[in-house]
């Protein structure tokens, strides 16, 4: 799959595997809604409205009200490659939020996962 192909996914398509990882580990659907919200600033409300709106990736990053600036603290590699790598914007706030569902999926303390030290 290309990056654009990644681009215009839709990000309600995506959504319900990121649950569906968590849910597999014992994790909750509240546990990732958090994340994404802590990710992106949207609140619940908006999440939904989000995903109820099948808005794709490149959509739903760029009307985030506000990419949370702890962000740039999400190290290590998704997909074989390190995040803090990426180049590409788009391409790297997608892979945060995969790295962070991983995270989750792998039984990592929320308050971790949310860069709270």
């Amino acid at each position: 799959m290309t990056k654009h192909k990644i681009f215009t996914m839709s990000f309600s398509s995506v959504y319900p595997h990121y649950v569906t990882k968590a849910e597999r580990k014992g994790r909750t659907k509240s546990e990732v809604d958090e994340i994404i919200c802590w990710l992106t600033g949207y609140t619940e409300e908006e999440l939904q409205n989000q995903i109820e709106h099948t808005v794709d990736f490149e959509t739903f990053f760029a009307e985030a009200p506000k990419l949370n600036p702890s962000r740039t603290l999400i190290t290590g590699v998704i997909c074989g490659i390190r995040v803090e790598d990426i180049e590409e914007p788009l391409m790297q706030e997608i892979r945060y939020l995969d790295k962070l569902i991983d995270e989750l999926a792998k039984g990592k303390k929320m308050e971790k996962i949310l860069r709270n030290k």
